[in-house]
């Protein structure tokens, strides 16, 4: 009888999954071995193993928050259509309309910055003007504006391999690269919460920072011809840059989001625009679960990071400038959580530490890199 109680509330979810929902992790599966059939004589032991992880990975996204799988799907379909306009040459992106001006990657980024600009616009109308209908326009947009990024790194990927074998490579290895993907993934934490709480108010706050990525991403782009795609670094040509990355921009965007959650705790608590935001107990949920969601995956990219260090230096530490800022936002946000749990911090204290932590997170981010130098300077301005 114990035991059938303990497997009692795994026993309940599965139950709960609908034929859709094995259909939806059927086919992730079938996409993953075909993958590894068709490319895996291309990678490593590793690559394969985080192939193969995805599957599951991605079917509990998809059970447990739904339009992950609308958006996979979307992806995938525009992705290979992509892929199929190219034909095996570059040269496309010029000569095929629907390359050169939506779908190759330069085009899609443009797009999805286009979109974020629009959607942070109508995210405020719909708040200052008490319009749903403009929310729900600005949240319309917003996942618009995922779509395209996405496309444009899945692109920009295969692109990439068109260049040379050699220079063929994962995005996520330059600022340009890394600022889309932050983008992506503060959006998307926030269209999860804001399906979850059912409230459109907090998008005007969050689409500010991710605003100001899109801005610093065009002058970055315009000034240093950032989109070109180049051949990587010796010290990036690993297969750890793959989860390393991933996992502590995971941790940049929802401690973003938390601040700009506190930033609307903090405008609510002093009687603005008090009557327009949710209450100051989600406001205190939302940023506590995502500054949770945060430290959790910067721990565990620092750890990766140490490991990477390990293969590529041969020290797991060496206090480097990029390593030390990124032990100083462990450890202000382990403070938080620590005074959270064990001595109940709350409010406006709470709200101004979640928003001073961007500016912490932010040096650590982008800060170190234009003013300092070191190991990591591969990814200077």
């Amino acid at each position: 009888m114990e035991l059938t109680q303990n497997y009692t509330p795994y026993q309940g979810f599965f139950k709960r999954l609908s034929v859709p929902d094995w259909l939806y992790a059927v086919v992730l599966v079938i996409a993953s071995l075909y993958t590894l059939n068709r490319f895996g004589a291309y990678m490593d032991v590793y690559e394969k193993g985080i192939l193969l992880l995805a599957a599951p990975t991605f079917a509990w996204l998809g059970w447990h928050w739904k339009p992950m799988r609308s958006l996979m799907m979307i992806l995938a379909l525009l992705a290979l259509f992509s892929v199929h306009l190219y034909d095996g040459s570059l040269e496309m992106a010029n000569k095929k309309f629907l390359l050169k001006y939506l779908f190759s990657s330069q085009s899609a980024i443009l797009w999805m910055g286009t979109l974020f600009i629009f959607s942070t616009f109508f995210y405020w109308l719909g708040l200052l003007a008490r319009s749903d209908f403009n929310l729900k326009l600005g949240s319309i947009l917003c996942w618009s504006a995922v779509v395209m990024g996405f496309t444009g790194l899945l692109v920009r990927w295969y692109e990439s391999y068109l260049i040379g074998s050699d220079v063929g490579h994962i995005p996520v290895s330059n600022l340009y690269e890394v600022f889309i993907l932050f983008s992506m993934i503060t959006a998307l934490f926030y269209l999860y919460y804001e399906q979850q709480y059912a409230t459109r108010q907090l998008g005007p706050f969050v689409l500010i920072v991710i605003s100001a990525a899109v801005g610093f991403l065009l002058w970055y782009t315009v000034s240093r011809d950032a989109a070109e795609i180049q051949p990587l670094v010796p010290a990036l040509q690993s297969w750890w840059m793959k989860i390393h990355v991933p996992a502590n921009f995971i941790g940049y965007g929802t401690f973003s989001l938390a601040a700009m959650v506190a930033l609307a705790y903090l405008l609510k608590s002093k009687g603005w625009l008090h009557d327009r935001l949710p209450s100051l107990e989600v406001l205190d949920d939302v940023m506590y679960k995502a500054i949770s969601v945060g430290f959790a995956f910067f721990t565990i990219a620092t750890i990766l990071g140490a490991l990477w260090a390990a293969e590529a230096w041969g020290g797991y530490w060496s206090w480097d400038p990029k390593e030390t800022w990124a032990l100083i936002v462990w450890l202000n946000y382990a403070a938080w959580l620590h005074m959270r749990l064990m001595k109940g911090l709350r409010g406006q204290v709470a709200a101004w530490w979640a928003l001073v932590g961007l500016l912490v997170t932010t040096f650590a981010f982008l800060g170190v890199n234009m003013f300092l130098s070191g190991l990591h300077s591969y990814g200077a301005l």
